[in-house]
């Protein structure tokens, strides 16, 4: 899967795809410093298999730290977002295209309100962040009814002249964004237009297919960045009043990139996501780094629990997808021919069943599967056996 990281110039969406990735992206104050998409490896992260069965791992992918095993997943940093993008301006039209792929949005705002709806710097708490959450909404609706308005007259005559099936053509039609079948069809039900002629639905039913298409393949969490900021946390209080069915999680990005970068530096041992680091060797710092490290320890770590970059990336996957992680594994090795200790960790969409993880793996596994073992609990399973979060899982093939 995709993850998408969106919003505004200037929020700190490319601070926050640095900190996530450590990839090497352009960090600016001014809108646009990002033109192309930037794609970069995340983590996520779960605990590791290995502490079940009180062994280390050697992961193949990712990496593990005290049994915390963090998973790759693709990152894709696209150009910033103003008002008015569905309509070309900004870096609009080239942005909402870029956004096809994702599967889940990141939303990049500063909840601090120091940065205006033109990406630009302003006095902190002077611009209301609730205005970000409405605009990226809004401009994704109007992106998708763009999509669906293209040939729309000859495209519902067609299906109204050949009596086609209604939510098969319009899904055909919009086969761009990955919509099923069945979704449109859900769509469809729910706004209860499935008795009126296709030739007859007006504006207001095509955007409200286009709103709720959005919502669900272009899911959304809201990462409140620069929450270290005065006046932040009242503002996201705010928010959470105002918009109850969103998901808001505090963030510091910049923080997270410094504790990461320091790490990778070997100046302090952090794992990430969590509400604390130690320094190594304090002689190898600089009293502005050291000044620098108790500031996010003190006013992000302690006060927040941690800089909420981890945890919004867990969220998207675990909450927002709702994937699990399975770990390939025998009952009576759990090493490959390397000797590599779970060497891999797969991510799978929720309900996965033994024979879907057969597949993952490969093909052949999944058109000769005899039966699957419950590693952890030595059980034979079926191929109809639905998978749960953290199963360690052997695979039984005809050769």
């Amino acid at each position: 899967m995709i993850i998408g990281v969106v919003g505004k110039p200037n929020t700190g969406k490319s601070t926050f795809f640095k900190a996530a990735t450590l990839a090497e992206v352009e960090i600016a104050n001014y809108p646009f410093a990002t033109i192309k998409p930037n794609s970069g490896i995340g983590y996520v992260k779960v605990e590791c298999a290995g502490k079940f069965f009180n062994v280390k791992c050697n992961p193949r992918e990712g990496f593990c730290i005290e049994n915390k095993r963090f998973v790759p997943v693709q990152l894709i940093d696209v150009a910033g977002l103003v008002p008015g993008a569905h309509e070309g301006k900004g870096m609009g039209n080239q942005f909402l295209d870029d956004l096809r792929q994702a599967d889940v949005l990141i939303h990049i705002i500063d909840i601090s309100g120091s940065t205006n709806e033109k990406g630009e710097s302003v006095q902190p708490g002077s611009y209301d962040p609730a205005k970000d959450v409405r605009f990226l909404e809004e401009e994704l609706n109007y992106w998708i009814l763009r999509l669906i308005k293209k040939g729309w007259e000859k495209f519902s005559r067609t299906v109204q002249q050949e009596k086609g099936e209604v939510h098969k053509a319009l899904a055909s039609h919009l086969s761009g964004l990955g919509v099923s079948e069945d979704l449109v069809e859900d769509v469809i039900n729910q706004l209860s237009i499935k008795n009126k002629m296709i030739t007859n639905w007006d504006e207001e039913d095509l955007f409200k297919i286009a709103s709720e298409v959005r919502k669900i393949t272009k899911p959304m969490i809201i990462a409140c960045n620069k929450i270290d900021v005065p006046g932040a946390e009242e503002n996201i209080e705010r928010l959470k009043k105002e918009f109850p069915e969103a998901l808001l999680i505090r963030c510091s990005a910049e923080s997270e990139l410094a504790l990461r970068e320091a790490a990778k530096h070997d100046l302090i041992s952090y794992i990430p996501g969590e509400n604390n680091f130690k320094i190594k060797d304090e002689s190898k710092l600089k009293d502005s780094q050291k000044k620098a490290l108790e500031f996010i320890r003190k006013n992000v770590l302690e006060r927040f629990g941690s800089t909420g970059v981890q945890d919004v990336l867990d969220k998207a996957i675990f909450e927002i997808l709702k994937y699990i992680a399975i770990f390939p594994g025998g009952v009576n090795k759990l090493a490959d021919q390397d000797g590599n200790v779970l060497p891999d960790c797969f991510l799978l969409p929720k309900n996965s069943t033994a024979l879907d993880f057969a597949y993952r793996l490969h093909t052949d596994f999944g058109k000769k599967f005899i039966r699957a073992i419950d590693v952890k609990t030595k059980r034979t399973v079926g191929k109809e056996h639905v998978l749960k979060q953290g199963d360690v899982i052997e695979i039984i093939a005809d050769k």
